[in-house]
Parts: C-alpha cells; structure tokens; sequence
C-alpha cells in the first residue's frame, strides 16, 4: 500500500484536490440536490428494521471522533504501533477540524427528516468543530466520519500491509460502511459522505507519509 502515501507536490495530491472542489462545485451549486435527495428518500423509506438499526447506529458512532481518538491514545502506549497512534490522532484532528470549516463554507442544510429508528443508548453524533462559525453544526458536507473512517482505513490497513499485503485492503470494507451508515441515520447525503472520504484520502496519504509511517516496517525487522 505504499502507493496510498504521496507528497503535498505529488500528481495524486493534485488530481484529488481538484476532484474535492469539483464535488464542491457541484454540491454548492446543488447540482447533486435531485441525486441526493432521491437516496436520502430510499433509505428513508426502507429503514425500520430493528437489528439493521442497531447496527447501522453501532458502525456510526464508531467514527465518532472521540470514539477514534481513544482508540489512537490506546495504540499511542503499545511501542510497536506508537508511530501508527501518533499519525492516527493526527490525521483525526487535523480532519475533524477541516471538515468542520468547509462545512461553514459551503453551508449546505443536513436532511431535513428525523431519524427514527431503534432508540440507541446515545445521541447519533454529528460531531462537528468549527470555532467562530455559525451554524457549522447542522452543515452536511464533507462527512467528518466518512473522512476519519477512510484516513483510520489508510493508516491501519498500511500497518497491517506488511503481513497482510492482500488482506490488508479489506480494511476499506470500514469507511464503504461508515459512510452507508451516515446516510442511513439521515445525517448526511451521499455527496457528503464521498467528498469526506476524498479529504480522509488526501490527508492520510500526506500526513502518513510526513510522519514516516513507513519506518514501522523498519522497526518491525529489527
């Protein structure tokens, strides 16, 4: 998985901004509006069912970012994967902010419908964080889940490469469900959930590949 980390000057990084703020564009525009809502309207429709609910509403909070954050503080304390905890709760914060400011920018409404499904033990999180900005909190898009689930895709699935080189990748079966999850609880459009998980991409490859992510491999064979 080498490839998943690139440089701020790489071709990868250039091509996955531009796309970023094409989908902007778009959802700014409410191009998208019709193609949104239509989905948002079919998982309304066919939701109801008790253990999908709950476990729809399970793999949601798992993107929580303090559900995230103290996953990263707990593999910070192992030695071995010490790098993989500081990259991770990096790239968490890092994200949840940056999500939560384009939120306020392109100040798009989530959808309008009441979640009501199987009651959950916690409020369904919509975890946003924007200082000084108004309204952030029920923005929509990007996803700050979809983003931090694709970036602990990224950072996890790049740890477990070096023995997994092919398993490695069914980590990326986490952001596909996190991100139906959100859409699903009705916090968010699927444009969101797929501009997120760009941004968790773009993040991921830069950060882990500033914070030399890579020499766990090092560590690894002395």
């Amino acid at each position: 998985m080498q490839s998943w980390l690139f440089d701020f000057r790489s071709r990868s990084f250039v091509l996955l901004a531009i796309l970023f703020l094409f989908l902007t564009l778009l959802v700014y525009s409410e191009t998208t509006k019709i193609f949104d809502e239509s989905i948002i309207d079919f998982f309304r429709d066919n939701s109801g069912n008790p253990v999908l609910d709950m476990v729809m509403q399970i793999i949601t909070e798992s993107g929580d970012v303090f559900n995230m954050l103290m996953f990263g503080i707990l593999i910070l304390f192992i030695p071995k994967t010490r790098r993989v905890g500081i990259t991770l709760m990096i790239l968490i914060v890092i994200s949840t902010l940056l999500t939560g400011y384009i939120k306020c920018g392109v100040d798009r409404d989530r959808p309008e419908f009441n979640y009501e499904g199987v009651p959950f033990p916690v409020e369904i999180s919509k975890d946003t964080f924007a200082l000084f900005c108004e309204g952030g909190f029920n923005a929509s898009y990007p996803s700050g889940h979809a983003a931090r689930s694709m970036i602990f895709a990224i950072v996890l699935g790049f740890a477990l490469s070096n023995r997994f080189p092919h398993g490695a990748y069914l980590m990326f079966l986490y952001p596909l469900l996190v991100s139906v999850s959100r859409i699903y609880v009705l916090q968010h459009y699927p444009m969101d959930v797929i501009g997120g998980t760009v941004i968790g991409i773009m993040l991921a490859g830069v950060l882990a590949n500033r914070t030399k992510l890579y020499k766990i491999f090092e560590k690894s064979k002395t």
